[in-house]
């Protein structure tokens, strides 16, 4: 009887072997940890750097999961998460009662997570040599519509007679609405707040630095991030304190502090529970709680204090839904973080 060819046996084998080897891989994503998948978040132009941290961070440890960062503004991007269409959604200001409400008509239960702090920084150009530092109630002469000021000698006599000209966040942004919020007088409400009609306006805060820094005559303002890396084209205004009567530098240690009042705010991630049924996303809003004080620290934010960080993890892990942010009665609730953001104070969507 004929003995098989042992040699031709091993090199089938061999092609065999490696065919399916290649069929296995084909089409797929690296599996590594076991994780493939899409995570969509939007919003804030101002959260994004962190979370945009968060992800390529993320994406080094789990390759097979693709984590897409977009920028519509934290308004915008509540309007897409409220409906379900994104899995998290970045916030420079807490949500509003109208998103809550839409939140709650479209099923979208969540968790409100702060993640760090920012200080929103009025910025002129380097070259303008009168303004060292403003109060808030120049600011609003500058900014409101109902105000005096369109030129520099309206705030000051001694200043120059050139026309203001102004710059700030689109209108779906949360720093805008941050601000507005500073610039309503005693029991105004921010949204009857009518903001200056002639200001050059966009989402992208690289296109505000831009602006200013090619004007001598503008002032804007944008999230300190922004700031801090781009000193060498614009100049940051020292802000008066309303309580203290100093006047205070956007650094990081006076936004923790609360020093740099009023425009010191925490910046959030809203994440949707029903996305946490898929594991990649539950390892990835539990990687972004890890390691969020290096990660908002790398990209010029200011962490928030290990106390902080435990409460959100505990919101996170007990799967604790709703905001802080509005009373039974759907009031804002104001205050600092460490008071407000507490398990007593938590509204739920249901």
């Amino acid at each position: 009887m004929r003995q098989p060819n042992t040699r031709f046996l091993y090199a089938a084998a061999a092609i065999i072997a490696m065919g399916l080897l290649a069929a296995a891989g084909c089409n797929t994503e690296p599996d590594v940890g076991g994780l493939r998948g899409d995570i969509t978040i939007d919003g804030s132009s101002t959260v994004a750097p962190i979370s945009r941290a968060a992800a390529g961070a993320f994406g080094k440890e789990f390759p097979g999961v693709k984590v897409t960062v977009a920028i519509s503004g934290t308004g915008g991007g509540f309007k897409r998460f409220v409906t379900g269409e994104t899995d998290i959604s970045d916030a420079s200001r807490p949500i509003k009662k109208d998103e809550f409400e839409s939140a709650k008509a479209g099923g979208v239960r969540f968790i409100e997570l702060p993640v760090a702090y920012d200080g929103l920084t009025i910025v002129v150009h380097p070259e303008n040599d009168w303004v060292e530092q403003l109060t808030v109630d120049q600011l609003r002469q500058i900014y409101r519509e109902d105000s005096a000021a369109r030129k520099w000698s309206d705030l000051d006599p001694s200043w120059p007679g050139e026309e203001i000209h102004v710059y700030a966040p689109g209108h779906q942004s949360g720093t805008y609405d941050y601000f507005r919020e500073v610039m309503a007088v005693g029991d105004e409400k921010p949204e009857d707040v009518v903001m200056r009609k002639e200001m050059s306006t966009n989402e992208d805060d690289n296109v505000l630095v831009t602006g200013v820094s090619r004007d001598k005559n503008a002032i804007g303002f944008f999230g300190a991030s922004y700031y801090f890396n781009n000193k060498d084209k614009v100049k940051a205004a020292k802000i008066i304190n309303p309580e203290t009567g100093e006047a205070v530098a956007p650094t990081p240690e006076a936004v923790e502090n609360g020093a740099y009042a009023p425009f010191s705010r925490p910046l959030f991630i809203y994440v949707n529970v029903d996305s946490l049924k898929r594991p990649e996303m539950k390892r990835f809003v539990d990687f972004y709680l890890e390691h969020a004080r290096k990660l908002a620290e790398d990209v010029d934010y200011v962490g928030l204090s290990e106390e902080l960080y435990g409460r959100a993890t505990e919101h996170f892990e007990q799967r604790l839904t709703g905001t802080h942010y509005l009373t039974e009665d759907g009031e804002k609730r104001t205050g600092g973080l460490p008071e407000i953001y507490q398990e007593e104070n938590l509204r739920d969507g249901e």
